[in-house]
């Protein structure tokens, strides 16, 4: 059997492309190493590298603090300093802060004389409120005895004065969020804030 010349390109071709497939073939199938992408949270934290947050209550020094992320809440009250009143085993002192985060230290309730608890905000009723209970007196136990107060709204007066001082009025208890108008109607007769 004799090749032509058109027998030849034609066998030349064929193998040009059997090489040619060999060769992307062994290219493709080289194993190729998969880095898995960061999580979401690692590629922000690398992004930023800072979180801000914000502190207020019992502190030395208030206000908003540039921390690394991945910083603690313990991280951001030892830059603030806290007050001797403060309790800050009240919070989560291992909790990862999240930029935007409000950071507000309670103060603590000391043990007075005879298991009374000695603190300003103790609930105290005195004759001339009429039986009502004080707003800048009384603690979160006793707020939860008024009707619509659960420990969620208790705990936000408590903090509410705090943070901006004692109520001037009645009608401040509005400025607590989630105390509307109406609440504030079912309220005004069992409170009273000199």
């Amino acid at each position: 059997m004799t090749f032509g010349k058109r027998e030849y390109f034609v066998a030349l071709a064929l193998g040009i492309a059997l090489l040619l497939g060999l060769g992307v073939r062994h290219l493709f199938s080289r194993p190729v190493e998969v880095t898995p992408a960061p999580p979401a949270v690692e590629r922000e934290e690398k992004i930023r590298g800072t979180v801000w947050v914000h502190v207020a209550g019992e502190v030395s020094h208030p206000g908003v603090y540039e921390l690394p992320a991945g910083s603690r809440v313990k991280d951001a009250l030892e830059k603030a300093g806290l007050l001797p009143t403060a309790d800050p085993h009240a919070l989560n002192l291992a909790q990862v802060l999240v930029d935007g985060q409000k950071i507000v230290v309670p103060p603590k309730l000391a043990e007075g004389k005879e298991g009374e608890v000695n603190n300003p905000f103790a609930t105290r009723v005195s004759a001339s409120s009429g039986g009502k209970i004080n707003l800048n007196t009384a603690d979160e136990a006793a707020l939860q005895t008024l009707p619509g107060i659960g420990p969620t709204l208790a705990r936000r007066i408590v903090e509410y004065r705090a943070k901006n001082g004692p109520f001037t009025s009645v009608e401040d208890l509005a400025k607590v969020p989630g105390i509307g108008p109406r609440r504030l109607e079912q309220l005004r007769e069992y409170v009273c804030a000199p």
